[in-house]
């Protein structure tokens, strides 16, 4: 395994993943080019991090301004491409939604990588929504969800939204468009995708994020989540759970192997509403649970996540440790109101 200390650059380094992920590399000792951006706020985290005063150098970027990226690339061995478009710019003349950001960003992270002509690797942060189990007609599921399975686009949905679904087209393109590098011309980059599951736990950050909220809609009623929660299983069958810092550690894990390619989902299992809906019940009797949340679409196919654990990689997390550090944190932050068991 590669254990030397590397130059990397983190795309997206401001968000929930991305800012963990900044920390343990350079815990590690890497040195690190990151996306600088505008909020001052997210900045001064990431510049309060240890060993960022000399490790650490941000620069500005924009999806909509693909030269921006060519600075922050050059001279790295490994770019993480976490980042990805949520909401669209309107005013933009460039892409007409956010799968056409997404998969142009995703084009303009591997072209600058192979001019670099220095990374040896691109690992990028993709999910589970992008591979669904579900037949090509969209009625019912495959027998087995494993990394051969890719979402079918037109399937229609009983719980999403033009946002839902735009998010799992971006996804689910841009991780295809990625993968394509590995087969382009002469280059001789290496690309890796970890499709992830739904993420929880902990964070550096001062606010709780959309994925935690999911995780936690049984306990909050929050419409949105509520349905977003309904939205993933009626996809994959069940709710695929993976902890933060399991993903962060799976990202270096690929980074740190002499030579990798290819899919690997990153999530440690799949768990139904009705068994997290269970585990939140006998945990936390002080709160009563949201009926209209604990019971969700038709369970789909058995699942086979050993792709990544078979070449080496060892989870740390469960699913106990996943929903009660996402119950902490919320605790924490106080931004979250969990309804009173009466």
């Amino acid at each position: 395994m590669v254990k030397k200390v590397s130059r990397v650059c983190v795309t997206g380094g401001s968000g929930y993943i991305g800012c963990m992920l900044v920390k343990k590399l350079l815990e590690k000792g890497h040195s690190q080019k990151l996306r600088f951006l505008s909020d001052a706020s997210k900045v001064g985290l990431l510049k309060s991090l240890p060993n960022a005063d000399t490790n650490l150098l941000l620069f500005r970027a924009d999806i909509y301004d693909p030269n921006e990226f060519e600075p922050a690339i050059e001279g790295c061995e490994f770019v993480f491409h976490v980042a990805t478009p949520l909401q669209h710019n309107p005013q933009s003349s460039q892409y007409k939604d956010t799968t056409e950001a997404a998969v142009a960003g995703v084009r303009i992270i591997a072209y600058s990588c192979i001019r670099s002509q220095t990374v040896k690797r691109l690992i990028y942060t993709g999910s589970t929504l992008s591979m669904s189990s579900r037949k090509d007609d969209g009625v019912g599921f495959k027998p087995i969800l494993d990394e051969s399975c890719w979402t079918p686009l037109d399937a229609s949905s009983t719980y999403g939204n033009a946002y839902t679904m735009g998010y799992i087209k971006s996804k689910t393109l841009g991780e295809k468009v990625m993968l394509s590098y590995n087969d382009f011309g002469d280059s001789k980059l290496e690309v890796v995708t970890l499709p992830c599951g739904l993420v929880g736990g902990e964070s550096l950050l001062p606010n709780l994020v959309s994925s935690v909220g999911v995780i936690l809609a049984q306990l909050t009623g929050d419409l949105f989540s509520c349905n977003a929660l309904k939205f993933m299983q009626e996809f994959m069958g069940s709710i695929p759970l993976v902890h933060v810092d399991d993903v962060c550690q799976a990202h270096i894990f690929c980074m740190e192997q002499p030579s990798m390619k290819g899919r690997f989902c990153c999530a440690v299992a799949r768990h139904p509403i009705k068994e997290i809906a269970m585990y939140f019940h006998e945990t936390y009797p002080e709160y009563k649970l949201h009926k209209e949340s604990t019971e969700g679409p038709k369970e789909g196919s058995k699942s086979d996540f050993s792709k990544l654990k078979k070449i080496g990689f060892q989870y740390k997390f469960g699913m106990k440790e996943i929903l009660d550090d996402s119950v902490a944190w919320a605790k924490k932050l106080n931004v979250i109101s969990f309804s009173q068991a009466v």
